[in-house]
């Protein structure tokens, strides 16, 4: 007879991925009642694997959960690079979120007990939600381990990451989570009218084919990326006129841009993102920015380039409407500045063909 270690060796792994995303346009309304059109990149991701046990676990990362040090000061230095907190965290606030929505909602679940795992590859404070992706692969495998994926919508599982983000006091915006539930390239509505009526934005996924060749920008060690606070969301809170009409402009330009994908029109686009990046730094300003992140902007422009955040800092997207001799150019000046380039390759919409369709019956 097996051991129980043995037993459970046996017991196969399930393994849910989630993707790094880029907001393209229209970030950071989508805290505002904004719009915004991202999408999820191929070469980042995270994945959380579960398997049935006889005791709910959560196993630590051996890298990014260390509670072994070789001295105090590795220790010290360890927290001042990395921060205090690690992935175990994360999947334990979705799994509560999870149970709490499924109780609320009377959705039964099957009385038994798993361990989780993760990993990733998505660079720490790069923008590209490192986070909220671990936090969408532990659901996914939550929806599928207690076969509930077909009673809760696609459209309120965003809700539910974020939700469970929050209860770390991670404060963050609905866009991230959409792009990495859905997968591919999404058009996003958050209109008050529409979170209101529908407790969700309305949510389109395009086709990727539609994106011209896009170039991320990051720094390998990140540092001065900018200051955690802001007074933008007390501003437009208080009716800042200014605040409340640049958060409109920078929405309409998500729209913009879903109309120039359309007809792909990328030297519209390429406006269009300059503009984002304008206006987030009239708004914020350059302590708040930071100045590698700023930099990375910059380099990019100074061969001619479109570029604007891919979320709050950490990296930049990027667009070279000229071509192939302007993509040696970005390559050059990056290679130069220290930062890494590469051009991405978009991960495809990760939605079943059940799931899609729910979609089209509920719009």
């Amino acid at each position: 007879m097996a051991s129980a270690p043995a037993a459970e060796a046996e017991v196969e792994w399930m393994e849910r991925r989630a993707y790094a995303r880029v907001g393209l346009l229209g970030n950071p309304s989508d805290v505002y009642g904004g719009r915004a059109l991202s999408f999820t990149i191929a070469d980042f991701s995270a994945t959380v694997r579960l398997r049935p046990s006889p005791d709910l676990r959560i196993l630590p990362h051996p890298h990014h959960d260390l509670v072994a040090f070789p001295s105090l000061p590795h220790l010290v230095n360890r927290l001042q690079s990395e921060g205090y907190y690690g992935g175990v965290r994360l999947l334990m606030a979705i799994c509560k979120v999870f149970y709490n929505h499924c109780i609320q909602n009377n959705i039964s679940l099957k009385d038994e007990n798993f361990t989780l795992s993760y990993d990733t590859n998505i660079p720490r404070q790069a923008g590209l939600s490192g986070s909220s992706a671990i936090v969408c692969a532990a659901l996914s495998c939550l929806l599928d381990f207690y076969d509930v994926r077909h009673l809760i919508k696609v459209e309120i599982r965003p809700n539910l990451i974020l939700d469970a983000e929050k209860e770390l006091g991670i404060v963050a915006g609905l866009q991230d989570r959409v792009a990495q539930v859905y997968g591919g390239l999404v058009y996003m509505d958050f209109s008050k009218e529409h979170m209101d009526k529908l407790g969700h934005g309305i949510y389109t996924p395009l086709n990727v084919d539609l994106l011209p060749p896009l170039y991320l920008i990051y720094a390998e060690n990140p540092s001065d990326s900018g200051k955690v606070h802001s007074t933008v969301k007390q501003r437009w809170l208080d009716g800042d006129e200014f605040i409340i009409s640049s958060m409109k402009e920078v929405a309409q330009l998500a729209l913009d841009g879903h109309n120039a994908l359309l007809q792909k029109n990328y030297t519209e686009l390429a406006r269009l993102m300059n503009r984002n990046f304008d206006l987030r730094r009239q708004m914020f300003g350059d302590d708040v920015l930071g100045s590698v992140n700023i930099k990375m902007v910059e380099v990019a422009r100074s061969v001619g380039a479109s570029s604007k955040f891919t979320g709050s800092g950490g990296a930049v997207v990027a667009l070279c409407p000229d071509g192939d001799a302007q993509v040696e150019l970005l390559n050059k000046a990056c290679q130069e500045a220290g930062f890494v380039v590469q051009q991405i390759k978009v991960a495809p919409s990760v939605l079943t063909e059940d799931e899609l369709t729910s979609l089209l019956v509920n719009q």
